[in-house]
């Protein structure tokens, strides 16, 4: 008898540790991820090594089992996101990598142009290629179109940016057909399309998929940012101060260690990205000593705003600052004091 509970009671404990480990919840979790030196990630050719750091910061994420789901509610900084939150509709695992990556890319793209320009030194970028980040089931694109593909003409026309194509889709009319060209691996394809009206927007017709646009910028210096398998575009501002930093000749961090986030355009401009708290507590285990953040011009629901809560609860003597461009990061960095 005493034998048979055992089994049975290894058979239950099993089964609720395969439960309460594999099975997998209808949420994703983050929590702090790193704050991680940018100088090993940025090469600018014979840029200068300053004696200070920047540091871009991160959030861990993962999809929510049952431990997870019940840490997220006692532990700080946890927080549970609906998988729909995170993900576009239809996105799989493999699409969803392929568009933060292509994100991270862009944001490096835009974040050379920023530094170099500021910097006086030749940089040029054009359009390279209009990339599939994903394709949404039910609509003409699903099973024709696949993550990764890069459309070089709609029509026969050669469009350049995403922008450029989805004005052209928006001219026409549910029940038009289009002939999509697009390169796979190496080899170019062809396919015609008869566009549909989004289930979420019946006003709106398309193809069902989501692009981006990869540009090909030149430097002089030439520059080489590495990423790793990091993904989004939250770490732009940084990558463009570092770059900067590389460029000129004076030291802009002062020998501080600064860490910060948002996103940034070809124009300079800061915008807001997720996970803020997260990534105030993750710059301040690195001893950070200031951090900037996204003022999204002074918004009542700003990250700046989220950011200088989170010090507070913490207790951290890093100094938030906000920041709507990167003149103003610049500014910053400039009027503080020499270590």
């Amino acid at each position: 008898m005493k034998k048979r509970t055992y089994i049975a009671l290894f058979f239950f404990g099993a089964a609720l540790t395969f439960l309460l480990i594999f099975m997998k919840l209808p949420y994703y979790v983050t929590m702090p991820g790193s704050a991680q030196s940018l100088k090993p990630l940025v090469h600018v050719e014979n840029g200068d090594r300053d004696k200070g750091t920047f540091m871009l910061t991160t959030v861990r994420m993962g999809r929510a089992n049952v431990i997870a789901y019940l840490f997220a509610h006692i532990r700080p900084f946890y927080e549970l996101h609906p998988v729909e939150e995170i993900k576009q509709e239809g996105e799989s695992d493999k699409e969803y990598t392929m568009r933060q990556l292509e994100l991270m890319e862009q944001s490096k793209e835009a974040a050379i142009v920023v530094a170099y320009r500021h910097a006086g030194k030749p940089v040029s970028y054009e359009p390279h290629g209009v990339y599939v980040m994903s394709v949404l089931p039910d609509m003409p694109a699903a099973g024709r179109l696949e993550t990764g593909d890069r459309i070089v003409a709609i029509d026969g026309k050669p469009l350049g940016t995403s922008e450029q194509m989805v004005n052209y889709i928006r001219g026409k009319q549910a029940g038009d057909r289009v002939r999509v060209a697009f390169i796979r691996g190496r080899k170019r394809q062809e396919t015609e399309l008869e566009l549909k009206p989004f289930r979420q927007h019946p006003n709106q017709v398309g193809l069902g998929v989501t692009l981006m646009t990869d540009y090909d910028v030149r430097t002089d210096p030439p520059v080489d940012v590495e990423s790793e398998q990091i993904g989004g575009p939250s770490a732009g501002l940084m990558f463009s101060l570092e770059i900067y930093n590389q460029l000129v000749d004076e030291d802009i961090t002062k020998g501080h260690k600064i860490a910060g986030t948002g996103t940034i355009d070809l124009d300079g401009n800061v915008g807001p990205i997720g996970g803020v708290s997260q990534k105030v507590v993750a710059a301040d285990r690195e001893g950070a000593e200031v951090f900037f953040a996204p003022n999204e011009h002074g918004a009542p629901t700003s990250n700046y705003r989220e950011a200088v809560r989170t010090a507070k609860k913490i207790g951290t003597h890093m100094k938030i600052v906000p920041v709507d461009t990167f003149d103003e990061a610049v500014r910053y960095l400039r009027s503080m004091p020499e270590t």
